[in-house]
């Protein structure tokens, strides 16, 4: 198989694991405990609170842990309005990943008003659009630092400048850009930013909320006083671990990763211009994710394509969209036709992805690519009259 979805998932890092595996029989102690087990579970939290504060450029006491980046985008999103019911509207962008977008449509059946700015052609969100809708004082601005499925990075410096002049407190779901490029909070200037494990080399089922100090939220779940009273639940020691861990590396290789990423992503492009006349690639050209290519096979759907290459895994864009022939929200918002946004391919890139892998999956895109467009161009034959 030649893994090409690391957008969706990543593997767990072998150092990750080794870090993690004390914590499920050795190391086993509930970290609320006051005995020594206890305090080794604490330690192990505090230390990859440390890691992961240190990543983003933020302060260990800014990092809560959670169950996933869903969760922590909903404990950012619902948590501000919940803790200012005076101030109830929410500006986000218009294709935004699910654990955004269904929290804001959420919050609109309970009355808040929810504004989602458009999305140009190339993939970003315009700036002076964001500014339009500030003229109403927000509670909160949420956009994504990197759509996951078009790989492009949006100006969330600019708008989060933008906000603060109308005293919006600013999120942005990082969860597609931690690891993969340079994330410092205060250089983005948000108050709140969503990270998921599983899409940095840690394993499913932790994430984190960094929460700039100051900043009023309100926990969304009822419980003790977990992670400073705002995610109840006893905290997942080995996953955190596994997440402090996996930050700790991509701290100190980020940059050589990206220079990799960015070499196999351009390369398959352009292997696959030189075999796919009229491929299309989605998105800015340059202000993108380095591992992500956005693509349409003209002529043939995505998701048959895909089915004809079983030895590539890859996907039609967010596995967190249901539906394999579900036109593709991020497309939609870009104003792409419904029957055009069904068709694309999505080729994510990772830290073991190889030269071989990028010629081997060229050429196995390309020749499906042929084979389906020759069926469907070939007429049907005139069935005799009896």
């Amino acid at each position: 198989m030649i893994y090409l979805d690391y957008n969706a998932t990543t593997p767990i890092e072998e150092e990750v694991l080794d870090a993690m595996l004390p914590f499920f029989c050795e190391r086993y102690g509930n970290p609320s405990s006051a005995h020594l087990a206890g305090r080794q579970a604490r330690a192990a939290i505090d230390a990859a609170r440390e890691d992961v504060a240190l990543l983003i450029g933020a302060m260990p006491d800014e990092i809560i842990f959670t169950a996933s980046g869903t969760e922590a985008s909903n404990l950012a999103i619902r948590g501000v309005v919940a803790a200012d019911p005076e101030r109830r509207h929410v500006i986000t962008s218009a294709f935004e990943h699910p654990a955004t977008a269904e929290a804001c449509a959420a919050l609109e059946r309970q009355g808040v008003r929810v504004t989602r700015v458009p999305v140009a052609s190339d993939g970003c969100v315009r700036p002076e659009e964001v500014g339009r809708a500030l003229s109403a004082a927000p509670a909160l601005v949420s956009v994504m630092h990197a759509n996951g499925e078009i790989g492009t990075i949006q100006p969330i410096a600019t708008i989060a400048r933008m906000a603060k002049e109308h005293a919006g407190i600013v999120h942005t779901d990082a969860a597609q850009t931690v690891g993969k490029v340079r994330v410092n909070v205060n250089a983005l200037g948000v108050d709140l930013l969503t990270i998921a494990g599983h899409k940095l080399y840690a394993p499913k089922g932790v994430g984190a909320l960094y929460v700039r100090r100051g900043t009023r939220l309100t926990s969304v779940l009822a419980g003790a006083g977990h992670e400073r009273g705002l995610r109840p639940g006893t905290e997942n020691v080995a996953g955190i671990v596994g997440l402090g861990k996996a930050c700790e590396i991509a701290d100190r290789q980020l940059g050589a990763d990206a220079v990799v990423m960015r070499s196999l992503t351009e390369y398959l492009l352009a292997q696959l211009r030189a075999r796919v006349k009229g491929l299309v690639l989605h998105g800015d050209g340059s202000e993108r994710l380095p591992n992500t290519l956005f693509l349409t096979f003209p002529g043939v759907n995505g998701a048959r394509l895909l089915e004809t290459v079983p030895q590539v895994a890859a996907s039609t864009g967010s596995a967190c969209h249901s539906g394999s022939d579900a036109p593709s929200a991020s497309l939609l918002a870009l104003g792409v036709p419904p029957e055009q946004a069904i068709g694309p391919v999505r080729l994510s890139v990772g830290r073991n992805t190889t030269m071989r892998d990028i010629e081997e999956a060229a050429v196995a895109l390309s020749y499906a690519w042929k084979r389906l467009r020759d069926v469907s161009e070939t007429p049907m034959l005139s069935r005799p009259v009896c």
